[in-house]
């Protein structure tokens, strides 16, 4: 049986209890959209248990937006996938580029995080992508191999498993790769990971973008940031995956 689509909406260091209402009119978007879609939202780490309450009884997923190779012990400010699944999150966020840059994660470190959110039985969301400095040096599906080798660990499974492709270079700024550059991209991800991995758009998503999006082969569904923050912006994208 075919996974569904998946939309997944990344917070980032968005979010108060105020906007679980935003959440609540996601799920309602989501409950829309049946089972041809999942839905699934990472808010910050402290509204990650709220909002897996406030959706009890939705079809809508919660996730975290990463979490410590270990499962415990002297790490401040860390959380691990044991916690994440006690605060009731289906799915972490691992990779993200903003991890990679700002905290220096490397391959290796992000491929530890997997197996973590493995061993707890959440779905890793492995985000890969390139720079604009690989991408005009004609190097992104040689970048795109290397960190999917040494970022997935043996053992990826569609169950397990989720690819997202976040062109580095269009994440927050408004470009967004051509069709045919997120064709060839998606194309290069679908030759190196098992069948039936689902593999995500990530990149400056919008409403105005989505459907063109979609309709391109081998896009799954979407990572997406800023538009996934009100109702009124992510349930357009929502409807777009449903009508792919």
């Amino acid at each position: 049986m075919t996974a569904p689509k998946l939309v997944a909406g990344n917070w980032k260091m968005n979010g108060r209890m105020v906007h679980l209402e935003e959440a609540l009119g996601i799920a309602t978007a989501s409950a829309a959209a049946g089972d041809e879609v999942d839905v699934l939202l990472c808010p910050p780490a402290t509204l990650l248990a709220p909002m897996a309450s406030a959706l009890t009884g939705s079809n809508t997923f919660v996730g975290g937006q990463d979490c410590h190779a270990n499962q415990s012990g002297a790490h401040t400010g860390e959380v691990s996938a044991a916690m994440l699944v006690d605060a009731g999150a289906s799915h972490v966020i691992l990779g993200h580029s903003e991890r990679r840059r700002d905290h220096h994660e490397g391959s290796a470190d992000i491929a530890a995080k997997v197996q973590a959110a493995w061993s707890e039985g959440l779905v890793a969301i492995l985000c890969i992508g390139e720079t604009e400095a690989e991408r005009d040096a004609g190097s992104t599906l040689t970048v795109l191999a290397e960190q999917l080798s040494a970022s997935l660990p043996e053992g990826a499974t569609p169950e397990n498993t989720v690819i997202a492709y976040e062109p580095v270079w269009a994440i927050g700024t408004g470009r967004t790769p051509s069709v045919a550059q997120i064709t060839e991209a998606h194309a290069a991800i679908r030759a190196h990971v098992p069948a039936g991995i689902r593999l995500l758009y990530g990149g400056s998503v919008t409403p105005q973008n989505a459907a063109a999006i979609f309709a391109t082969d081998n896009v799954d569904g979407a990572l997406v940031g800023g538009a996934s923050l009100k109702a009124e912006d992510f349930t357009p994208i929502i409807d777009a995956l449903k009508n792919a």
